[in-house]
């Protein structure tokens, strides 16, 4: 073919990106899912806000105290719009029984965080202090590390986080936001037995 040919050709360029609905400013939200305990579940929860182009910031799965149920802590940024939409879809999925946001309801929060620090004989000390002061635990004690463990909020993990830094951090695992909502209320007994 002549260059003449393909020069009559228009240039192949990408689809537009997708529009999300809403626009408006992006904030931290929490839905709480309760789910079937069962192979796939988790993958079809994430895939899900995959597709709505949702980067989830922490998850945290556990059982419940009902046989054949696990509860997701899903955290992750999206403006109220995007996120309502994404959990109504998301309530749509087989296996999902039940999601609440309870970004805008009082709740108590907690985080654990195992942080593995680099120490010597010289601040040995200054980190058991600090680690104490942060209310946490030293659970390992090694001649060049230690491994501690704090719990709290999100904020208060960043905290001691952003403190211990200065010493040097070998390792640090968190294991995201868990949630519930205060008062009597529960999200478990509202699913339908």
């Amino acid at each position: 073919m002549s260059a003449e040919g393909n020069a009559a050709r228009p240039a192949h360029t990408a689809p537009p990106p997708r529009s999300l609905p809403g626009g408006g400013e992006r904030r931290l939200h929490r839905l709480v899912a309760i789910v079937a305990d069962r192979p796939g579940v988790l993958n079809r929860v994430s895939s899900l806000m995959r597709a709505r182009n949702f980067n989830i910031d922490s998850l945290a799965v556990s059982r419940t105290d009902r046989e054949g149920f696990s509860r997701m802590t899903i955290s992750l940024h999206g403006d109220d719009i995007a996120v309502e939409q994404a959990a109504k879809q998301l309530y749509r999925l087989i296996d999902v029984l039940k999601v609440q946001d309870v970004t805008a309801e009082p709740t108590v929060e907690h985080e654990l965080a195992l942080i593995k620090l680099r120490v010597t004989e010289a601040n040995r000390g200054e980190i058991l202090k600090v680690i104490e002061l942060a209310r946490g635990r030293v659970l390992d004690v090694a001649p060049d590390a230690v491994i501690a463990e704090v719990s709290g909020s999100e904020a208060e993990v960043d905290a001691f986080v952003a403190v211990v830094r200065g010493f040097g951090i070998k390792e640090l695992v968190r294991t995201g936001a868990v949630v519930m909502a205060r008062g009597a209320g529960s999200i478990e007994e509202a699913v339908k037995k």
